[in-house]
């Protein structure tokens, strides 16, 4: 509710029912510390904001009660100086009576900025008001046209209107020259210096007609040519430092050169910024504290390698490099990035001049996704081999350094003996990682040209076909490395400035201002033509790095990587051999051996009936049993054979079960079923026919006794038979349970040679078998193997000496060791068969593995 003193002083002073029951009795009260506070008047060209009041009750009221706050609006374009709140107090009296609250008239806000200047004023609110103050400065290079002061008025308008600043056109006969010392390498191993060197004197042209830039200076260059050489670049080195005039940087070119330069550097006190160094090495701050370079080092590949690895969902890589110093600083690099990225480097190859062993170790570890760093008379060596050892197709993926030739791998080479059709097969899908040096937006940078108008002018001025001039790649660099040494220079004259000196005073003795530029260096950033120019921690030049896929010969463009950002440009055109990106390793598909169903069926079929054909024996011995020729032949013996032909033949239901019929903790119990099946089986089968033919034996083999053997052979007590097949299987009984109690049976998986699929796919078939075995199983085996063995064999000797023994008491003898001969047989050739197996397969792991068998 807003009131004025003009309107408040035609309030009514009548009492409303309504208020009257809203304010409290005490209200009536002259004491005015109880009654609350008396309204007060409004500011002038003001009003009143009455919080919860209507007009009526403010006019029915000369007091308001205490905790009660007041709110000053001032009337058109005025603004509340002093306090704008006040709150009752329990006194009596508002808040903030000693300050007075006026609305005073307001100016506009435009003297609060300069452009190219700084603006101090007294503003204490959100608005100029009356009274506010403002003083101008113009930066360096700049004169300032105007007053440098203006004041608010109370008419509401500046009493100065606001000055600009205009460049300063200081007299060009009277500019001081700031030297730089360059090295471009114009021959040698590296010839860049034939297209940098023309880009660095257009910046220079560009950087000296600015005249915001180094407006009291100009730039001018003393060059040599280094040839890459480092030899070469000492003798110029020296030749710049010890003769005039001062150089205020160096700028050399070539990784071998610049790291000479810049470990000299720093007793001089010298900045060093190069144009065309990509060593990982110069990255060591330590080592070169004054060291800066445009080129970014070759170590900017990696991120965007991680970044990919990780977007293709890859954990396992290769690599395969040459010794070369900047290859294996930048592997260095990359292993520590792919640590830290939860990536692993399951194989590293490293060669000389012959990649040939190194790929076949690629090819014999399964690396799939395989990083190749060498230079490109390297890279077609190394690919002739990767075409001869097929490691190229669906499965593999290389990624190389994009620097190559479009062409490379088309070059005649006589170092190789592959053709460009088998080399064109080798290289297909592979991905390259590039350092943008030009910039692939159409935008105006610092030196208002765009990245193609600059490759336009720079082609002019080389005057020839550009596509044989060495560096033309790195003329960007050149060019926006003189603008990174003429804007940190402008910094660091306006910096030295406030201390009192100037660029000129720069010497070799004195780091003053050697630090001050190495701060205006290290906050360089702006637009040039190779893109943003920004400098990391160690000095290295941070750039975007351009991604280009190989498909059908050509090189497409299929993402950008800004690292600074973490910004991945992905254009969704990257194409497949076989239509996704492959898996990183070979997967490995398990899979269990199972008892054929249809073998286990018949098998288990003719075991019942064999099992149906013991019972039927069984009850016919038994029903037979008082006739006088079964009872000659023991038939209490021929029972127990029975019995354990049955129980052996009932082992071949536990032996066929497996994974495929029951649960894994079901095996224990199968593998015990087995083992007691079988082994009191044979006990009880083969012991009872033991028993008869060595009584046969003991009675009737001694000739001086023969008489006396056959009365009592007339006289046989059958409790000594079943004795001795009783003592047989007690034995058994005894070894099986300290077996099963000290070392007992459990499931065992044994796995086998891997095998390819038929089918054309990325994956190998690793054969498990489970079966049943113990941590001694074979010391278990031998113990129960070397007594059955002992006893068949003994077996056999008896039956051998008894076989023309003729008695009434057991006739069915000869029948007996005829079986003792088959059991024999049959044991000695399942063996046999069994070893021939394991001989044939340990030859087809051989095979396999490449051993070559004599």
């Amino acid at each position: 509710m807003l009131i004025t003193e003009r309107k408040r002083q035609k309030m009514f002073c009548g009492f409303p029912l309504l208020l009257a029951l809203w304010l409290p009795p005490v209200y009536g009260s002259t004491n005015n510390s109880t009654t609350g506070c008396r309204i007060i008047h409004p500011p002038r060209d003001g009003g009143i904001r009455y919080r919860g009041l209507t007009l009526t009750q403010v006019k029915a009221v000369e007091y308001l009660p205490v905790d009660y706050e007041i709110e000053f609006v001032c009337r058109g374009e005025r603004e509340i100086s002093g306090p704008k709140v006040r709150k009752c107090q329990r006194d009596g009296t508002w808040t903030d009576m000693d300050k007075p609250s006026r609305c005073l008239p307001t100016c506009p806000r435009m003297h609060l900025k300069l452009e190219n200047g700084d603006v101090e004023h007294t503003l204490v609110g959100r608005v100029p008001i009356e009274g506010t103050s403002v003083r101008f400065r113009c930066d360096p290079g700049f004169l300032l046209v105007g007053s440098s002061h203006s004041m608010c008025t109370k008419s509401g308008k500046w009493d100065h209107p606001k000055p600009t600043c205009q460049v300063r056109r200081p007299d060009l006969s009277r500019k001081k020259a700031l030297h730089v010392g360059a090295l471009f390498p114009m021959s040698g191993g590296w010839p860049g210096g034939q297209a940098c060197h023309p880009a660095a004197q257009m910046a220079l042209e560009d950087v000296n007609n600015r005249r915001d830039i180094l407006p009291e200076y100009e730039l001018k260059l003393i060059h040599h040519d280094s040839q890459c050489d480092p030899g070469q670049a000492t003798r110029h080195l020296y030749e710049l430092l010890y003769n005039d005039p001062i150089k205020i940087m160096l700028m050399p070119g070539c990784s071998s050169v610049s790291t000479l330069v810049a470990e000299a550097a720093r007793m001089w006190h010298l900045i060093v910024l190069s144009y065309g160094s990509s060593s990982p090495a110069l990255s060591n701050r330590q080592r070169f504290p004054t060291f800066f370079r445009t080129h970014p080092s070759a170590t900017l590949h990696n991120p965007t390698r991680v970044q990919l690895f990780k977007k293709w969902g890859w954990t396992k890589i290769a690599t395969i490099q040459q010794t070369t110093e900047v290859f294996t600083s930048t592997l260095d690099d990359l292993e520590e990035r792919v640590k830290e990225a939860g990536i692993e480097i399951t194989f590293r190859q490293s060669f000389f001049s012959d990649p040939t062993v190194p790929v076949k170790n690629l090819k014999r570890q399964d690396a799939r996704i395989i990083v190749g760093l060498f230079y490109e008379t390297e890279a077609r060596k190394v690919f002739c081999e990767v075409y001869k050892e097929r490691l190229f197709g669906k499965k593999y993926v290389w990624f190389l350094i994009g620097w190559y030739a479009d062409n490379w791998f088309k070059t005649p080479d006589p170092a190789i003996n592959c053709t460009v059709e088998e080399m064109t097969w080798a290289v297909e899908g592979h991905v390259t990682t590039e350092i943008v040096m030009l910039n692939p937006e159409n935008t105006r940078g610092i030196s208002n040209m765009t990245s193609q108008e600059f490759m336009d002018k720079l082609q002019k001025r080389l005057g020839k076909d550009p596509e044989g001039v060495g560096g033309l790649q790195e003329a960007p660099l050149a060019y926006d490395a003189i603008w990174a040494l003429a804007l940190a220079l402008n910094k660091t004259a306006y910096e030295l400035s406030k201390k009192g000196l100037r660029l000129e005073d720069f010497n070799y003795n004195n780091d003053n201002i050697s630090r001050e530029i190495y701060k205006a260096m290290n906050s360089s950033s702006f637009d040039g033509v190779s893109g943003h120019v920004v400098f990391d921690a160690s000095g290295s030049r941070m750039a975007w790095t351009l991604i280009e896929q190989l498909q059908g010969g050509l090189y497409k463009k299929i993402g950008y990587y800004d690292s600074t950002k973490d910004n991945l440009s992905w254009y969704n055109n990257d194409k497949w051999i076989g239509g996704s990106p492959p898996a990183d390793h070979t997967k490995v598909t398990i899979t269990f051996r199972y008892v054929s169903q249809k073998l286990f069926i018949s098998v288990s079929v003719l075991a019942g009936l064999g099992i149906l054909l013991g019972f039927v024996c069984l009850s016919f011995n038994i029903y037979n049993s008082h006739v006088r020729y079964i009872q000659n032949s023991q038939p209490h013996l021929n029972d127990v054979t029975a019995a354990g032909c049955i129980l052996a033949l009932a082992a071949v239901f536990p032996l066929g079960l497996d994974g495929h019929h029951i649960k894994t903790w079901h095996f224990p119990l199968v593998c015990q079923a087995r083992l007691w099946l079988l082994g009191l089986g044979f006990s009880l089968a083969y012991g009872s026919m033991f028993t008869k033919i060595w009584w046969i034996h003991t009675a009737f083999t001694k000739k001086d006794d023969k008489k006396e053997r056959r009365k009592q052979s007339q006289t046989l007590e059958p409790w000594k038979l079943y004795s001795t097949v009783g003592l047989l299987l007690g034995l058994d009984v005894i070894t099986f349970g300290i077996w099963q109690i000290v070392d007992p049976l459990q499931r065992i998986i044994e796995e086998f040679t891997k095998e390819e699929p038929r089918e054309d796919l990325d994956v190998l078939i690793l054969p498990q078998l489970e079966h049943c075995s113990s941590v001694k199983m074979n010391t278990w085996l031998g113990i129960v193997y070397g007594s059955k063995g002992l006893l068949l064999l003994l077996g056999i000797f008896l039956a051998y000496e008894t076989k023309s023994v003729s008695t009434e008491k057991i006739n069915d003898h000869r029948a007996v060791g005829m079986a003792i001969y088959n059991v024999a047989v049959s044991i000695v050739n399942k063996k046999m068969r069994s070893l021939k197996s394991q001989v044939k397969f340990c030859l087809l792991s051989c095979k396999k593995m490449g051993l070559g068998m004599s």
